[in-house]
């Protein structure tokens, strides 16, 4: 039971990060949830009241039965919670500063070679409508490095063909200009030529499509996340890749192979739409790593140390 006064910060707390920060429905529904977790533990207790024995009692109970990413995940919701309060003064201090966040595991980003990118972009084929906006799904989010997210948000007016730009809505609703190489031009132009055909069978059925939307599911909808996630799967199993590809995936190996090409972080960043350069930085090692492998399989010393180890 949470109280109801705690219940009508929380709401001043969503309603401020969907209007100043610009965050998405899933976004603002995963704060949601982690705040009213914690303010049902609080009980009819005022939120100015928290104190830190409180909050480590918080801590100890998901430590218990959540995965550390889940419980670093929480305590950041809190922690922008309580800094939220703690602006508007509605309370005098924070909970959470002796809280210690558990640090996790860096997974390095899953990527796929330049030859398995390019059988996956071939995989859809040209059976039917469908086959070709697959295509320029797949074409676009190598192309341009695109979260899935920001792939299904595109409507027709985004895409400049002449210029070869797609505006991008990013996270916290920001926009940035990406360029589409030619390939990928040419596939969604290819779609375009099949999109209608999806709109009249639509009409036919006495369904109304989308027509802003710019990727569309048989029903004449938006497509989401999770249909193209499954649809990258499928292909990813049908050219035979040891593991299911993710939406992700193309986009780690559009940022791998732009570094791996000799791409500065700086561009890789503005293309990726990252906030912060840190978050560019994780496909550093990935291209450290090439670089050895090259530089191993290549150089003479490289060589001869190899054959000494053997």
């Amino acid at each position: 039971m949470i109280a109801a006064d705690n219940r009508q910060k929380l709401e001043m707390f969503v309603s401020w990060l969907q209007t100043e920060k610009g965050y998405s429905p899933h976004t603002l529904l995963g704060y949601r949830r982690d705040i009213e977790e914690f303010l049902g533990q609080a009980g009819e207790k005022a939120i100015e009241s928290v104190d830190h024995q409180l909050v480590r009692a918080y801590v100890y109970a998901i430590n218990r039965r959540n995965k550390p990413s889940s419980v670093a995940r929480k305590l950041s919701s809190l922690r922008s919670f309580f800094k939220f309060l703690r602006r508007r003064k509605i309370v005098a201090h924070d909970p959470l500063e002796r809280i210690t966040t558990p640090k996790l595991p860096r997974h390095m980003p899953v990527f796929l070679t330049v030859d398995q990118v390019f059988a996956l972009l071939e995989s859809p084929g040209q059976a039917d409508a469908f086959a070709f906006r697959d295509r320029a799904i797949l074409e676009l989010l190598y192309s341009c490095g695109l979260r899935v997210a920001e792939l299904c948000s595109l409507n027709c007016r985004d895409l400049d063909m002449g210029d070869q730009l797609v505006r991008v809505r990013g996270k916290g609703n920001k926009q940035r200009l990406v360029p589409i190489g030619g390939p990928a031009v040419a596939a969604v132009q290819d779609y375009y030529g099949q999109r209608d055909s999806i709109l009249r069978a639509c009409a036919g059925r006495g369904t109304a499509g989308e027509d802003q939307a710019l990727f569309l599911n048989n029903r004449g909808g938006r497509l989401t996340p999770r249909s193209i996630e499954r649809m990258i799967k499928t292909y990813s199993q049908r050219i035979g890749l040891a593991s299911p590809v993710t939406p992700h995936a193309l986009r780690h190996s559009f940022a791998t192979h732009l570094l791996e090409m000799g791409a500065d972080l700086r561009s890789v960043q503005e293309l990726l739409g990252h906030a912060s350069l840190s978050t560019t930085q994780k496909y550093t090692h990935l291209n450290v790593d090439h670089l050895m492998e090259v530089y191993d399989k290549a150089h003479p010393m490289a060589r001869k140390n190899n054959l000494n180890k053997r």
